[in-house]
């Protein structure tokens, strides 16, 4: 048994594929989970109403082709943030963490990671962060009802940029349900943008750091840059993370059309895997 795990994100696939497709396909770049996603758009967040015929049923897949969905990437609090001045958005933001709990229970996904947003589309203000906070406090009695946890993804927004910033709600809620789950990519941008020392921000979140997100990145960019061609030093950041016990690990990127995509997964798992490898 290997003594860590690497997931792949689901968006590093083609979204016409079937799940059989997807499972398999990761199966066979030599993944060992799969972090699903339940973006903003209408169709991912139907998923949260998936009849438990069709819960059986990708469950059963999974234990047919041997790849688990283990992480959910719960990014449709940006469309409907838990900090909302808008009653109705903020009822909406709620319903969704509620099922995307109940989903992941039947599932068998682990943890939740969680947009580190009080709102997106609007401004922030101390009305949001105030709504958010009390909204947070909820979500993880939820979480801890069901067993799952939440951990927040460190974003490319001021609101919550670094592992500092999200352990101030950790402490704040104070539930074994509420974590942080960084993005490598994200913080290293932060790192850039504040001067500031990427690991020593990693580091604050020890005991608490759930997973880590291996994304690469540029300065002011967040988003499609192949690995290799960025910033991130992916050595140290996995270092430092293995060395505060962090064994969960995700690489994200994302298909673009490329023909070669089925080889992009099977390079990105041999860079990592070659890194996670070395950690002793």
């Amino acid at each position: 048994m290997k003594p860590y795990t690497l997931g792949l994100y689901e968006k590093s696939m083609p979204a016409a594929l079937s799940w059989k497709e997807k499972l398999m396909a990761a199966k066979g770049a030599g993944y060992d989970f799969i972090e699903i996603s339940i973006d903003e758009t209408d169709e991912k967040l139907e998923r949260l109403d998936m009849p438990r015929e069709e819960r059986n049923a990708l469950v059963d897949l999974m234990e047919e082709a041997g790849m688990p969905i283990r992480t959910m990437c719960l990014s449709g609090h940006r469309k409907y943030p838990l900090g909302s001045c808008n009653e109705e958005t903020t009822r909406r933001s709620m319903e969704i963490m509620e099922k995307a709990i109940q989903l992941s229970a039947d599932l068998g996904v682990r943890i939740i990671q969680l947009a580190g947003y009080d709102v997106y589309y609007e401004a922030s203000n101390e009305e949001t962060r105030t709504r958010f906070e009390d909204n947070l406090q909820k979500a993880s009695l939820l979480a801890a009802r069901s067993g799952v946890m939440l951990a927040f993804e460190t974003m490319e927004t001021e609101f919550m940029n670094t592992v500092e910033k999200a352990m101030k709600y950790v402490r704040q809620v104070k539930s074994p349900y509420l974590n942080v789950y960084p993005d490598a990519g994200n913080l290293t941008n932060a790192a850039c943008m504040y001067g500031n020392d990427v690991l020593e921000d990693l580091r604050k979140g020890e005991g608490h750091v759930a997973a880590l997100h291996l994304k690469e990145t540029v300065p002011g960019k967040f988003r499609e840059i192949p690995y290799g061609t960025g910033h991130v030093d992916f050595e140290a950041i996995i270092e430092t993370a293995w060395g505060m016990g962090v064994r969960k690990y995700v690489t994200e990127f994302w298909y673009t059309g490329n023909q070669r995509w089925e080889q992009d997964l099977r390079d990105a798992n041999e860079m990592m895997r070659n890194i996670l490898s070395k950690q002793r």
